[in-house]
């Protein structure tokens, strides 16, 4: 997989990128890989394909999407108060989806036609919570970054 780079950090760098981490998966797919299978094989259906990644190529320990999460919410608290109670709702609900279903739960706008995220409003008003769509992505990029930080 050329371009990913030689270590964690290399690939930590490029998975913070929504774009690059798109390419990546994309890659690995062309070669068969699937996170799904990957993570059930691993016995690690909890797993963030990150982790599944570092774990086997430089034997990293695996964290689950809860896990990263939650470390977000407790050590990014600066990050989540620059925003509105409102838009820091969806955020939230953006983090538990996460959670919940991995990654892609972030494409936008798709997911603000879904609960819970769709229940703050319409695709409109969850827009103007954050002041307009390139702020809105700029605070969903953000947020992903900070769960590759560490």
């Amino acid at each position: 997989m050329s371009g990913c780079g030689t270590g964690p950090d290399d690939l930590r760098r490029q998975w913070r990128d929504p774009i690059q981490r798109r390419e990546i998966v994309a890659k690995l797919k062309e070669r068969g890989i699937d996170f799904d299978s990957l993570a059930s094989q691993a016995g690690q259906p909890e797993a963030d394909p990150f982790d599944l990644l570092c774990h086997l190529a430089f034997n990293a320990p695996i964290l689950t999407r809860r896990q990263r999460a939650d470390r977000v919410k407790k050590e990014e608290r600066a990050f989540f108060e620059k925003f509105a109670p409102d838009a820091r709702a969806v955020l939230d609900d953006l983090l538990e989806k996460y959670a919940e279903h991995g990654t892609e739960q972030f494409v936008l706008p798709d997911v603000l036609h879904i609960p819970p995220i769709s229940e703050h409003g319409t695709v409109g008003e969850i827009i103007g919570l954050f002041g307009g769509a390139d702020r809105l992505r700029e605070a969903v990029n953000e947020l992903q970054g900070y769960l590759y930080a560490a």
